[in-house]
């Protein structure tokens, strides 16, 4: 079988998927929104029983240290659930990941999946409709394929505040602190969402990252996110290095599909 028969077999599914949202579902107004994409998430949660899926089909990163260059492709996979009043559940992993390293006499392909992730987030109330803000915490655990697995548990807690600055844009602040075998991670990241259309946003964002024992460094980006039907959401993006220790290169393209009811 060709590769590009492979292509249409893999996709196949997922256009059928997403014919049958757009047409056979009625218009949903309670839609919350989704956590793709880019740095932070949506400060709302799920009616009980109500799902989303968000799929990367995949996200890509590059990194380039010591005249290595490292090249990876993630699909990953997050199911947000409601379980009712203020919180969500959240189960997210990466079922399919390739690694290739080249340079400095170095060459490493590996496959495989990652690591699973179990997570609750917060819905915090506001005063203010113009505001909103939530927590999300989340652990991961150290299941995934040996070159994808993380060294040591890791747990996450991250603070997202919005602010609907305009009738088109919404800005946000993504604060987060991953810990992991007594050792601290940082990431605040600032974004600004302007609405094109009814169905189409562009967003911005910059990020400052900091990881003890190797040191900070920023990236910069931007992306569309596009309201394909009422339950489906198309993203594509991208983060460029600015300076420091960060990748050289962020890109992602997914999907996001809600199940409410």
């Amino acid at each position: 079988m060709t590769q590009r028969a492979h292509r249409t077999l893999y996709f196949a599914p997922l256009a059928a998927l997403l014919g049958w949202l757009g047409i056979s579902q009625p218009v949903l107004a309670d839609n919350p929104g989704y956590d793709r994409p880019g740095y932070g998430f949506t400060p709302v949660v799920l009616g009980t029983g109500d799902i989303t899926v968000e799929q990367g089909l995949p996200d890509w990163s590059r990194e380039q240290q010591d005249g290595v260059t490292s090249s990876q492709y993630s699909a990953d996979s997050l199911f947000r659930i409601g379980i009712g009043g203020p919180l969500e559940l959240q189960l997210g992993s990466s079922p399919w990941n390739s690694l290739r390293q080249t340079g400095a006499g170095t060459g490493y392909s590996r496959q495989g999946h990652g690591d699973t992730v179990l997570g609750l987030k917060l819905a915090l109330p506001s005063p203010d409709q113009a505001f909103s803000w939530g927590l999300l915490g989340n652990v991961e655990f150290t299941d995934g394929a040996k070159a994808f697995r993380s060294n040591r548990r890791q747990y996450l807690l991250g603070a997202q505040f919005n602010l609907q600055a305009d009738e088109r844009n919404s800005l946000g602040l993504y604060l987060q602190d991953v810990r992991s075998g007594g050792i601290d991670s940082t990431t605040v990241a600032i974004s600004d969402n302007y609405t094109l259309s009814k169905t189409l946003t562009l967003y911005a964002e910059t990020a400052l990252l900091h990881v003890p024992g190797q040191g900070s460094g920023t990236v910069a980006g931007a992306g569309l996110a596009w309201m394909l039907t009422p339950r489906v959401q198309l993203d594509a993006g991208f983060d460029r290095r600015l300076d420091g220790v960060a990748p050289t290169w962020q890109a992602n393209l997914g999907v996001s599909i809600y199940f409410g009811h």
